[in-house]
């Protein structure tokens, strides 16, 4: 008999912790995973848009917690988790493709009534989207994200815009998700969940939407995705207070709520607003409980 290696028994750990089918589609030529758990029923979906360097992992919780009473759909976005990662000289891996993506899926599912969970830049991915197909959404919560220009690019952002430096450290030294992994979160990471959380980024080609995601935040007016950012930024205005929820970790330092989700509110004064004030970046890890009792408030607000 063969004994297990100690990368065998890390994804086995791991995979305990996601255990789901998975589920694909063709999106933009290019096969898109997702998960698909609970019933459709006369309830809304809850779809969910993972940021940077996460994918559908981060969302495990949340589904095992809704799918009894919501159809909850959990999205990889191209390059990203266990969807195909192309090169970029077959995807641009830019912001308006990423919410052509997220369109197309929707459409294609026919997802209606879609109460949208989005994080970090998943906020943007998924209200680049949803500002162009509104009639289709009907509640939206936002999690240390953004969706709007902003000036407030961390410094350490910043780094890893340096041409040769981020080919370096998000895809030769796998710096990126290996620090998100302890400066993300306020409380710590179990090992299991760190793996789970690397597993789909484990080689140079495989690192290509970490170091584009990274490379996509908008800097200046002559980047890529300004003009894509900032017609998301227009639109905003689509929704209406009571349709959204920030629900923030407080002890973010990439998206501090003080910066970021008070930018939210400029867009919508009367949003719901919970703040988790002992969870870091991955409110999901640190505070599951405090998070999904707030998303279910507003869940079950009238």
């Amino acid at each position: 008999m063969k004994e297990s290696s100690p990368q065998d028994v890390a994804q086995e750990a791991w995979r305990a912790l996601y255990p789901f089918e998975s589920h694909y589609q063709t999106i933009g030529g290019f096969q898109y995973h997702y998960l698909d758990e609970g019933e459709a029923n006369d309830k809304p979906v809850i779809l969910c848009s993972h940021g940077n360097p996460t994918w559908s992992f981060l969302f495990r919780n949340l589904v095992k917690e809704f799918r009894d009473e919501y159809r909850v759909v959990v999205v990889d976005h191209i390059g990203c988790g266990l969807s195909e990662k192309p090169s970029i000289y077959d995807y641009p891996y830019k912001l308006e493709r990423r919410g052509d993506d997220l369109i197309e899926f929707i459409k294609k599912l026919d997802l209606k009534k879609i109460v949208l969970v989005a994080h970090d830049w998943g906020g943007a991915v998924a209200m680049n989207a949803a500002t162009r197909i509104p009639e289709r959404f009907h509640r939206i919560a936002l999690m240390n994200t953004a969706a709007y220009l902003s000036d407030r690019v961390p410094r350490r952002i910043r780094l890893c815009h340096i041409p040769v430096l981020k080919r370096i450290l998000l895809q030769g030294l796998n710096v990126f998700p290996r620090a998100a992994t302890t400066m993300a979160t306020a409380k710590g990471l179990s090992p299991d969940v760190k793996a789970g959380l690397l597993a789909p980024y484990d080689s140079w080609d495989n690192r290509i939407a970490v170091c584009e995601f990274v490379q996509d935040i908008p800097l200046s007016p002559k980047h890529r995705s300004w003009q894509a950012l900032k017609d998301t930024q227009d639109r905003l205005r689509v929704f209406k207070d009571e349709q959204i929820a920030l629900i923030w970790g407080a002890k973010d330092w990439c998206f501090p709520p003080e910066v970021f989700l008070n930018g939210f509110l400029k867009f919508y004064p009367n949003a719901f607003v919970h703040i988790v004030k002992d969870a870091g970046h991955y409110l999901l890890e640190d505070s599951p409980e405090e998070t999904f009792d707030a998303l279910r408030k507003f869940l079950n607000r009238s």
